[in-house]
C-alpha cells in the first residue's frame, strides 16, 4: 500500500472572498398529470425550452427527468429569482409535452420507460452496474458554494461531515414509492445506496490523498471516472467548488433557497474553522453512514445522531445547534432574518416528505391530490 500525501499545519491557507458565491442544480421529474406515472419525454421538453433557459437545461440520466441549473449568485435573492425563472420554464415546456414538471426525490408511483439516453458514458453505465442503474428516477438538489482552492475544498468537506446528515433530513422530500409511503422520509436516499460511489464523504489527508483514493476506485471498477464521485459533498468536478448534494429536491424555491443558505453558511464556518486551525473531528464512517440512514428514516420529525457524541438527540434541538454555530456566517452573507423566517416556516409546516404525508391523510391516501399540490409547489412564488 503506497503512502498517502498528508498536509501540514504550515499549509498556508488561501484568500477566500468574503462573500462566497452559490449555484444551483435542480432535477425534476415529468410525471402525468392524471395517473401520475413518470413520462418519457424529456427531449421534447428540452426542446421545447429557448434562451437562457434552454442553456441552463441539463440532460439527465432517465427520460422522465429535467435538470436546470442556476447562474453563479452573489446573493440569496438573486439566487431565488433564478430559481422561480427557470422552474417556471421548465414547467411550461413540460405542460407543452403533455406532462408536469414536479419537484419530490423519488417516483411517486411507477416508471415504465427505463432506458438510459443515448450517450455512451450512460450506456457504460447501464452495462457496468446492471439493473442498479435502471431503478425508477430520483431527483436532487445540488449545491455549489464558491471555494476556488482544491486543497481547501478538501479540507471543507471534512468539515462538514457532522452536519450533512442535517442538511439531508431539512430537504425529505420523497416518502412516496409504488403510491404507497415507503415509512422513510427520503426514499431517493434508500435506492441511492445501491451505488458504490454514493455515500458519506471520507475523511481525507489533502487534495493529493483525494485524488490518489478516486484512481484507486476506479482502478478497483467501483467508478468509470472521477466523475462518478457521488459522495454527499466533493470538490465538484467542473466547478471552482464545494458541491453538497445530500438532499432530495426541495418542493418549493423558497425550501430551495433555504438550503442554499444554510450550507453556503455551513461551507464558510468550515473555512473559517480551517483559518483558525481547528481540526475537523474525526468519526468513524459506519456512524456517520448510520446518521444518514436516521436522517433519511426520519426527517426532522424524530431524532437525529448527533455525531458530535454519538447519540440520538430531538432532531430540531440540532438544527437548532447548526443555527447557532452558523449564525456568524449568516449574519456576514446578510441571510440571518432570510434562514430564520423560513427555518421558522418548516419548523410550523414540516418537511416536503411531512407536508405530502399530510395530504395523503386529509385525503384518504389519494397520490393523485398529493401530486397536484406538489406540481403546485414547484411553481409557487
Amino acid at each position: 500500500m503506497r503512502p498517502r500525501p498528508t498536509t501540514t499545519a504550515t499549509t498556508p491557507t488561501p484568500e477566500i472572498p468574503t462573500v462566497l458565491t452559490l449555484g444551483v442544480e435542480e432535477e425534476f421529474l415529468l410525471l402525468d398529470p392524471v395517473t401520475g406515472e413518470s413520462m418519457p419525454v424529456a427531449d421534447r421538453v428540452r426542446d421545447a425550452l429557448s434562451g437562457t433557459a434552454r442553456e441552463q437545461s441539463r440532460q439527465e440520466f432517465r427520460h422522465s427527468m429535467v435538470e436546470m441549473v442556476t447562474p453563479v449568485s452573489p446573493d440569496l435573492g438573486q439566487l431565488r429569482e433564478h430559481l422561480v425563472t427557470l422552474r417556471r420554464a421548465a414547467a411550461g415546456a413540460a405542460e407543452a409535452a403533455g406532462a408536469r414538471l414536479v419537484a419530490v426525490g423519488a417516483t411517486p408511483v411507477c416508471e415504465a420507460h427505463r432506458t438510459v439516453p443515448d450517450e455512451q458514458r450512460y450506456h457504460d453505465m447501464s452495462r457496468r452496474f446492471g439493473p442498479v442503474a435502471h431503478d425508477p428516477a430520483v431527483c436532487g438538489c445540488h449545491v455549489h458554494v464558491g471555494v476556488p482552492d482544491r486543497e481547501l475544498a478538501v479540507q471543507v468537506c471534512n468539515h462538514l461531515r457532522p452536519w450533512l446528515p442535517v442538511v439531508q433530513a431539512l430537504t425529505t422530500n420523497s416518502p412516496l414509492h409504488d403510491g404507497r409511503d415507503t415509512g422513510h422520509a427520503s426514499w431517493r436516499s434508500m435506492q441511492l445506496e445501491r451505488w458504490p460511489s454514493i455515500g458519506p464523504t471520507p475523511h481525507f489527508h489533502s487534495a493529493a490523498d483525494y485524488d490518489a483514493t478516486v484512481r484507486d476506485l476506479i482502478t478497483a471498477g467501483i467508478m468509470l471516472d472521477a466523475a462518478m464521485v457521488y459522495w454527499y459533498a466533493r470538490p465538484s468536478a467542473a466547478y471552482p467548488t464545494v458541491e453538497i448534494r445530500v438532499g432530495d429536491v426541495c418542493p418549493t424555491v423558497d425550501d430551495t433557497v433555504l438550503i442554499a443558505g444554510l450550507v453556503r453558511a455551513l461551507v464558510a464556518t468550515a473555512i473559517d474553522d480551517i483559518r483558525d486551525g481547528v481540526p475537523a473531528q474525526r468519526i468513524r464512517d459506519c456512524l456517520v453512514a448510520a446518521a444518514h440512514w436516521r436522517a433519511a428514516h426520519d426527517g426532522v420529525d424524530g431524532d437525529l445522531v448527533d455525531l458530535r457524541t454519538g447519540r440520538p438527540r430531538p432532531a430540531w434541538d440540532l438544527v437548532d445547534d447548526m443555527l447557532g454555530i452558523v449564525t456568524p456566517a449568516l449574519t456576514r452573507h446578510g441571510d440571518l432574518d432570510l434562514v430564520r423566517r423560513e427555518m421558522d416556516r418548516v419548523r410550523r409546516e414540516g418537511t416536503g416528505a411531512t407536508r405530502q404525508r399530510q395530504v395523503m391523510a386529509d385525503t384518504g391516501g389519494d397520490v393523485r391530490v398529493v401530486l397536484a399540490h406538489l406540481a403546485a409547489q414547484t411553481v409557487s412564488t
